[in-house]
C-alpha cells in the first residue's frame, strides 16, 4: 500500500482501553508495530460485508468547512484522536484543485489567481473519489505541490475507512458533495487569527513572501469566505467557534459518530458457522488428485510426530503441485511454433494477461516460493488478517498491493481455510481494488467444507483450489482432521496461549 500525503492520510488508531493513572500521565502507545519492511496497525479493520460478502452500509463521512487557516486540519486531527477507533481517513479537499495552464500558472505566481473560487477545485474528480471511498473501494487522490501550483506525477493510494473525514473551505458548496456528507460540521474562527495563521502557513510551508500573501487575501480569500463560506453555515449540523480550542463540541461530535458507528456493527463468523450444513460442494471448487502420492504426502503432513524438515519438505512439494494445478485454469490460447527440426507444433499460450500472487499472512507466505518456481517474473502482494480474540471476527491489518492490480490474474494463498473468514476477506479487499471476480483464484493446502461453502456463496465465480477437502472443524474453528497449526509447524514457533496469527485458528 503507497503511504499517503500530506492531503490524506489513513490513521488506524488503537481500540480503547482504560486509562489508569500512569496512562494518563503521557501519550498512548502508538498503534502499529514498525520492522524494516512493514508497517503493521495493531487495530484492525473489523469486516465491512455481510457473509454474502457484499459491502454493508457505508463509511461515515464527516465534513469540516471553515475558512483559510480556520483550524480545519485541527479540528480533523482532534476528532479523529477522540474518537479512537480503527482505520480513519483524513482527505483534503486542497488535492483537488485543477491543474492550471500556462496563463493561470503565471497568474499564480503573481498572486493573482483566485484559489478559493469554486471554479478553482475539480469537483467532478473530488465527488468521484469520495462516493468510492465512502462505499469501501480503493481510490487514486491527486497530490497537489502548492510550491509549484500544479498536481504531482505520482497519486496516492487510499483505501479501508470506517470513518472518513473531509475537510476543505467549500466543503459545503456542492450539492453532489453534501448528499455525501453525513455530519457536517463548520468551524469559525475569527477573521483576524485566520490572517496570521495564513501568513505563517503560506511564508513557512508555501515558499511565499508577506506581500503576495496579504495581496491574495485582501483580493480574493476575504471575499470568497464572505460570498461562497461563510453563507454555508446555514447547512451545517454543528457550528465549533474557536475551532480545535472547543472541547465541548468535539465532545458532542465525536459521541454521535460513536453512536452511529455501533449501528453499523456486524459479525460475519457466526453467519459462516451456521450456514451452508450439508449443501454439495461448489462447482468452482477443484481438488487436486488424491494419488497414492498425494494421500502419502498428506499423511506425513497430518502426522503430529513428523519433524520440522519432514513438514516442510511434504509441504513445500503439496503446494508445487498445487500451483501447477492452479495454473491449469488460466485462458491459454492455441499456438504454433516450429522445433529445431524444421517442423511445426500446436501448443498453447498464456494469454498475456500478468499474474499476481497475494499471500494471506503470514501461513500464506509459505506458498509463495512454489508460486516464483514456476511463474517467471511475477508480482507479489500481502494481506495480514488476524482473529480479534474478543469478537471472535477477523480484522485487516496490513495490505501491500501491486499497482494496477485491477488488470490482473490473482493467485490468492493461505494454507488452511476453515470458516473462510479470513479468506472472505481478503476477496473483499481484492474486489474494492477493482479485481474481476472470475480473475481470482484462492488456493489453500487445506479446506474444510464449511470455509469452500462460504467463500464459494459469497463470491460464486472465485475459483477455489486445494489439495484436500475435510468434513468439518471443531468448537474452536480447527480443521477436523486437519494438521494443526500450519504456521506453528512450519516457522518452529510454539502457538501462544492466545493466538495472534489468521492461520492459529485455520480462519
Amino acid at each position: 500500500m503507497a503511504a499517503l500525503g500530506a492531503g490524506e492520510r489513513r490513521l488506524p488508531l488503537a481500540p480503547p482501553r482504560r486509562r489508569t493513572a500512569s496512562q494518563g500521565q503521557g501519550p498512548p502507545e502508538p498503534p502499529l508495530l514498525r520492522t524494516s519492511k512493514r508497517t503493521i496497525y495493531t487495530a484492525g479493520r473489523p469486516p465491512w460485508y455481510s457473509e454474502t460478502g457484499a459491502p454493508v452500509g457505508e463509511a461515515f463521512v464527516i465534513g469540516l468547512c471553515g475558512g483559510s487557516a480556520s483550524g480545519k486540519t485541527t479540528v480533523a486531527t482532534r476528532i479523529i484522536e477522540a474518537l479512537d477507533v480503527p482505520w480513519v481517513v483524513l482527505l483534503s479537499m486542497d488535492s483537488f484543485y485543477k491543474v492550471l495552464d500556462e496563463g493561470q500558472q503565471a497568474l499564480a505566481a503573481r498572486s493573482d489567481y483566485n484559489f478559493d473560487h469554486p471554479d478553482a477545485f475539480d469537483f467532478e474528480l473530488l465527488v468521484s473519489v469520495l462516493r468510492k471511498l465512502k462505499k469501501g473501494k480503493s481510490v487514486k487522490v491527486p497530490v497537489y505541490d502548492f510550491t509549484t501550483h500544479s498536481r504531482r506525477r505520482e497519486w496516492k493510494t487510499v483505501y479501508g475507512a470506517n470513518v472518513i473525514v473531509f475537510e476543505g473551505i467549500l466543503a459545503f458548496a456542492n450539492k453532489e458533495l453534501l448528499k455525501l456528507l453525513d455530519m457536517k460540521v463548520f468551524v469559525d474562527t475569527d477573521s483576524d487569527i485566520r490572517l496570521v495563521r495564513r501568513l505563517q502557513r503560506d511564508i513557512m510551508e508555501r515558499g511565499r513572501d508577506i506581500v503576495g500573501v496579504i495581496k491574495q487575501y485582501h483580493k480574493f480569500v476575504k471575499p470568497a469566505f464572505e460570498q461562497y463560506i461563510e453563507p454555508s453555515v446555514q447547512v451545517a449540523d454543528i457550528v465549533v467557534p474557536r475551532g480545535g480550542e472547543n472541547s465541548v463540541a468535539l465532545d458532542l461530535i465525536v459521541q454521535h459518530v460513536h453512536s452511529q458507528l455501533e449501528k453499523r456493527e456486524i459479525t460475519v463468523r457466526a453467519a459462516l458457522a451456521s450456514a451452508h450444513q450439508g449443501q454439495p460442494l461448489p462447482a468452482t471448487l477443484s481438488v487436486l488428485e488424491n494419488t497414492p502420492q498425494v494421500r502419502g504426502m498428506h499423511t506425513i503432513i497430518r502426522n503430529k510426530d513428523t519433524t520440522r524438515d519432514e513438514f516442510i519438505f511434504y509441504s513445500k512439494r503439496l503446494m508445487r503441485l498445487l500451483i501447477e494445478h492452479a495454473l491449469s485454469f488460466l485462458p491459454l490460447k492455441s499456438v504454433t511454433v516450429e522445433t529445431p527440426q524444421g517442423t511445426t507444433y500446436e501448443g498453447k499460450r498464456f494469454h498475456r494477461q500478468r499474474i499476481t500472487g497475494v499471500s494471506i499472512l503470514r501461513a500464506g507466505e509459505t506458498m509463495e516460493q512454489a508460486l516464483t518456481a514456476v511463474c517467471k517474473d511475477i508480482r507479489l502482494g500481502k494481506i495480514l488478517i488476524q482473529t480479534n480474540h474478543d469478537t471472535g471476527e477477523p480484522e485487516l491489518h496490513y495490505l501491500r498491493l501491486p499497482k494496477e492490480i485491477s488488470e490482473d490474474y490473482v493467485i490468492l494463498m493461505d494454507s488452511t481455510v476453515s470458516t473462510g473468514a479470513a479468506a472472505m476477506m481478503a476477496v473483499r479487499v481484492l474486489l474494492d481494488h477493482d479485481v474481476p471476480e472470475e480473475r481470482i483464484f484462492l488456493l489453500s493446502l487445506l479446506m474444510a467444507e464449511m470455509g469452500v461453502h462460504s467463500v464459494a456463496y459469497a463470491f460464486p465465480r472465485v475459483r477455489i483450489i486445494t489439495t484436500a477437502v475435510d468434513k468439518r472443524i471443531n468448537e474452536e474453528f480447527h480443521i477436523i482432521p486437519g494438521i494443526g497449526n500450519f504456521g506453528d509447524r512450519y516457522f518452529g514457533t510454539d502457538a501462544p496461549p492466545a493466538c495472534t496469527d489468521s492461520e492459529a485458528v485455520d480462519c
